[in-house]
């Protein structure tokens, strides 16, 4: 199974408990807590009623006082009121008095006067003097028939002498504790799924965050160029912080190992050329063949620089991960220095270079890697074109990219050949000494082109002649 499915799992097993505890919890507390509410105030009605019959009940007159009218009126009114969105027709409170024996004396229903209510415990509590109150069902099978009543004393001075009682159904709670439920229950599933969907998301990020810290250790892994993932701070940003440290220090040491071994082996040729000609140099010899060997002492000299400077440029590239100072570049105006720098060795091999760049076109990248790729691409035309021969360097918009070609009418290449031309020492004899060159330009080429996501095409043509054109396909 997954991390990302397990961390969801585990969060949605904590959330959906917690959840559903709290919304059972919050349900149990309503109904009680409601009922509570209610009882309250019919203690504080049942106190006040029985202030304003005192004086009726202890004169005797109570059954003959406005009071039964009143309560027979009461127990007809229609509200008509809308109470959160609950619509109120009729009164629910119902109200009677008793005496000091427990007798109805007034009830405001009209169904129980002179009735003996002695032994119910509102009024039985009550007259004892004690906090009366019952709950009795109207249907013995149905809970929500019940009906709250709640008593208070009708005091003489300190003697009772009569109980009034207020009675209100629980059937007429209900829609409130119903609503406040649903409300409740839809808010807490909302809350819990809200709760999931972060985790969710959580869960994806934190899968994504590590899934690309192990495509980039896969990638590094591989010998593949990757550029480390960036985070905003935390112990992701760190762990991708010191993956990035130890790729630069295990790079360094293989790099260092596998170009010791690379230079020492090259070398080899060259520095066997010079020793042999320095003994030579030693004997006696013409001065034709002391300057045929000196000459190969600075050849070969020069053939080391040139294999180092090589390497050394391309272990730059090659450590390379991601472009460092990036800028607009105009595209003739690169090739135009380009030009400029080998002006020299244009003259010496009589090459005439055509330039068909638009000074509109650009790129973005950095000039001294595209500069010393072009450089590498020209040394190359220049080597093999033929004396006194034109090479032509044009560019244009193809399928989204900037294409950069140039044209050079020399011999085609061998077809087993074409596809190793980019291999690190791989090379072919230059037509004018027969002798190969290091194998590294357009190795530097590839890099320098990976490192600006373009691309290098190398193709044999025929049209409008027969020659090489190479091409460098960069990003618009």
């Amino acid at each position: 199974m997954r991390l990302g499915i397990r961390i969801f799992l585990v969060y949605f097993l904590f959330v959906g408990l917690g959840g559903y505890f709290l919304l059972n919890t919050v349900n149990e507390e309503i109904r009680p807590g409601v009922r509570q509410s209610s009882e309250e105030t019919l203690v504080d009605t049942a106190n006040l009623l029985a202030e304003l019959l005192r004086d009726d009940l202890k004169h005797g007159r109570l059954a003959q006082s406005q009071f039964a009218e009143l309560l027979t009126r009461y127990g007809q009114r229609e509200p008509n009121a809308t109470i959160w969105g609950i619509s109120k027709s009729s009164v629910s409170h119902r109200i009677y008095v008793t005496d000091a024996q427990g007798r109805v004396i007034l009830d405001s229903s009209g169904q129980a006067v002179g009735e003996d209510y002695s032994r119910w415990n509102d009024v039985y509590l009550t007259l004892r003097g004690e906090y009366g109150a019952r709950s009795t069902r109207e249907l013995a099978d149905d809970a929500d028939s019940s009906v709250m009543y709640v008593a208070a004393p009708i005091k003489d001075g300190n003697e009772i002498i009569g109980v009034v009682s207020v009675a209100k159904p629980n059937r007429t709670l209900q829609p409130y504790i119903a609503r406040t439920e649903a409300r409740l229950t839809a808010l807490a599933v909302g809350l819990i799924v809200l709760g999931l969907l972060v985790g969710a998301l959580l869960s994806w990020w934190l899968t994504r965050s590590l899934r690309l810290l192990g495509a980039y250790a896969g990638a590094v892994s591989q010998g593949a160029k990757a550029q480390v993932p960036q985070f905003r701070g935390g112990e992701l940003a760190r762990l991708a912080e010191a993956l990035e440290q130890m790729r630069r220090e295990l790079d360094g040491k293989q790099y260092v190992e596998r170009y010791v071994h690379t230079l020492t082996h090259e070398l080899k040729s060259p520095l066997a050329a010079v020793r042999a000609a320095g003994e030579l140099l030693r004997e006696p010899l013409s001065e034709a063949e002391r300057e045929r060997f000196a000459d190969n002492v600075v050849s070969e000299s020069q053939r080391m620089q040139q294999l180092i400077e090589r390497l050394l440029n391309l272990a730059v590239v090659e450590q390379r991960q991601a472009l460092q100072q990036v800028s607009e570049i105009s595209l003739k105006a690169l090739c135009d220095e380009v030009l400029a720098a080998q002006h020299a060795r244009l003259s010496e091999a009589q090459l005439h270079v055509v330039l068909d760049v638009s000074g509109t076109l650009s790129v973005r990248g950095e000039r001294w890697l595209l500069a010393q790729a072009l450089h590498n691409l020209l040394d190359n035309a220049i080597d093999f074109a033929p004396p006194e021969s034109a090479l032509h360097w044009w560019a244009e918009q193809r399928d989204g990219q900037l294409a950069l070609s140039l044209f050079n009418p020399a011999e085609p290449i061998p077809e087993y050949a074409l596809n190793r031309l980019s291999e690190r020492f791989y090379s072919l004899p230059r037509p004018a000494s027969g002798r190969k060159s290091s194998g590294l330009g357009l190795n530097f080429v590839q890099e320098v082109l990976h490192l600006h996501g373009g691309k290098l095409h190398i193709a044999n043509v025929s049209t409008p002649s027969v020659g090489v054109c190479v091409t460098v396909c960069l990003p618009l």
